[in-house]
């Protein structure tokens, strides 16, 4: 099932598995954070924007059960590297990996159909940093195929009234995220900054908007992802699986 350069990594959650391979993408931190700051009902259906490797449709369906998660992705390659990875975890009838473009994929997988979208979106604008953009790492953190309007668009015309949009993004794009969520028909609901240390500026923030939804807006404590000896705090141990032990 591994082609050239993968490899196999335990997720430390109900026996899953993930195929990952280094030269291209590794999952990272911002999963684990979004997949925990994020809830699915079990009777509730999911949809994943920009899959990747299907990581978090993997830990969402390991720490809640919804009765479906989609994961979207727009890269053969690594598309067909997570349907291998569902495979691998013999969960064909729970997760779909849908090979196609976030800007129109409502039109085949479902327009107001879901209740729960989720996304790690590439963090950056296309002009910042670029190098090459046909790299599979550029296009996971530039907006080389898609922008944080047209991801949020996508996300609203996804969901149901009233369903749930969760998105980990960088603090210094939070203006254009709180106008891109209010000309979609978005209310913010719930904001978490993520700072790597106690010490230190937020360099993640976690955000939860309801489509239709009221305009009552929680901002939780923050998050602090390293303690003072440079080990993960207790409650990221948590969201790994790792805590108390």
């Amino acid at each position: 099932m591994l082609k050239t350069g993968e490899r196999v990594d335990d997720l430390q959650l109900e026996n899953l598995r993930i195929i990952q391979n280094p030269d291209w993408f590794c999952f990272g931190i911002d999963a684990v954070l979004l997949s925990s700051f994020a809830f699915a009902r079990k009777k509730e259906k999911v949809v994943d924007l920009g899959t990747g490797t299907g990581i978090i449709p993997l830990l969402m369906y390991g720490k809640y059960k919804p009765s479906k998660i989609i994961g979207v992705e727009i890269q053969s390659q690594v598309a067909e590297m997570a349907r291998r990875s569902i495979e691998l975890n013999k969960l064909e009838e729970k997760i779909e990996i849908y090979e196609g473009d976030i800007k129109d994929c409502f039109r085949t997988i479902g327009i107001n159909s879901f209740d729960v979208v989720v996304s790690n979106p590439p963090y950056k604008k296309s002009d910042t940093g670029l190098k090459n953009p046909e790299d599979k790492k550029a296009i996971s953190r530039h907006e080389i195929l898609i922008n944080l309007d047209e991801l949020i668009f996508s996300a609203s015309r996804l969901l149901k009234g009233y369903g749930r949009f969760y998105m980990i993004h960088r603090p210094e794009r939070l203006k254009d995220i709180i106008v891109g969520l209010s000309n979609h028909k978005f209310a913010l609901k719930r904001i978490r900054f993520v700072h790597p240390k106690i010490d230190k500026e937020p360099n993640m923030v976690l955000i939860e908007a309801v489509k239709a939804g009221g305009e009552f807006l929680k901002v939780e404590k923050p998050l602090f992802v390293y303690d003072e000896n440079g080990n993960y705090t207790e409650e990221v141990l948590k969201m790994y699986n790792m805590g108390d032990r």
